[in-house]
């Protein structure tokens, strides 16, 4: 649509569609967001489940899927798969700064999630991490019998669900290919990798004239100390996309209604209508305050 229709959709700018009140109900106003390469591994190993007495003599494709999977990552969570670091932008001095301005709240992700393992890195350093690091998640795995009580077989295939966030300086298609050598040099060659979604990263200029306008407006209908500004997010979003066809150089600034404890991606989820409300006026002040500028 924005490749078609370019024309259509011309503007001075791009306000995005979420963002969220941290857990000291400040206003998130995020510049950027990671990009995406979402990846499906299988590994087949036979045309029907296979009784386990077998387990002694035949490859187990659930065995095999791990062994790949844990190959591409250390124990302490770096990722092995190599040139996966190459190219990647280091961020300003001055968007680490902002990030160090709001430190990631460990001990609120500990109560919203329920967590029961600590967290892979040190807290002083979560919020660099959250922003500005590349991440590759296993976000299922699916083989043989989950069901209740016991089925002995050796599943005949394997598959897991891969999704790397990637930041500015790498791109999704090479992220691929790279995890796709990494498997060929390792000997998992048999393991099939499709690319389900991919998206780029993006970062809009945060000296931008119209981010400042977002920022002045949100500090009247917020309060001057009640805003979190973030030069990018741990989530994707084809922000790139509005970049590639409308103008790189044209703002997008994130802005919404949600709040730490609204359970995204899980069930659940859900807004606070005090928010919305807040969220309604906000957007109209930052519309009259553009369009005076405007004018």
């Amino acid at each position: 649509m924005l490749k078609k229709h370019a024309g259509l959709f011309e503007a001075d700018a791009s306000i995005w569609e979420w963002s969220q009140k941290n857990k000291e109900e400040k206003i998130e106003i995020i510049m950027g967001v990671k990009g995406m390469c979402y990846m499906q591994l299988e590994c087949e190993g036979s045309d029907i489940d296979i009784h386990s007495q077998y387990g002694s003599v035949l490859d187990n494709p659930a065995w095999r899927l791990i062994q790949a999977l844990a190959s591409m990552r250390t124990v302490d969570n770096r990722i092995t798969v190599e040139g996966f670091y190459d190219g990647i932008v280091p961020p300003a001095e001055e968007l680490l700064q902002w990030s160090r301005d709001y430190p990631f709240d460990a001990v609120g992700a500990k109560q919203i999630f329920g967590l029961k393992r600590p967290l892979i890195v040190d807290e002083k350093t979560a919020r660099d991490a959250f922003l500005f690091e590349p991440t590759m998640t296993v976000c299922g795995i699916e083989s043989g019998y989950t069901g209740q009580g016991t089925k002995t077989i050796l599943p005949k295939r394997s598959q897991a669900k891969l999704d790397c966030r990637l930041v500015p300086g790498q791109v999704p298609e090479d992220i691929a290919s790279k995890i796709r050598a990494h498997l060929d040099k390792h000997g998992f060659d048999d393991i099939r990798v499709q690319i389900l979604s991919s998206l780029m990263p993006f970062r809009s200029d945060i000296h931008d004239p119209f981010a400042k306008t977002v920022i002045q407006t949100a500090e009247r209908v917020y309060g001057v100390d009640h805003i979190a500004l973030l030069p990018s997010f741990g989530g994707s979003g084809p922000m790139s996309l509005f970049g590639q066809y409308l103008g790189a150089e044209k703002p997008i600034v994130s802005i919404g209604c949600s709040w730490w404890d609204d359970r995204i991606h899980a069930p659940n989820e859900s807004i606070r209508l005090a928010d919305f409300e807040q969220a309604i006026h906000y957007m109209i002040e930052l519309f009259l305050t553009f369009g005076e500028a405007k004018a």
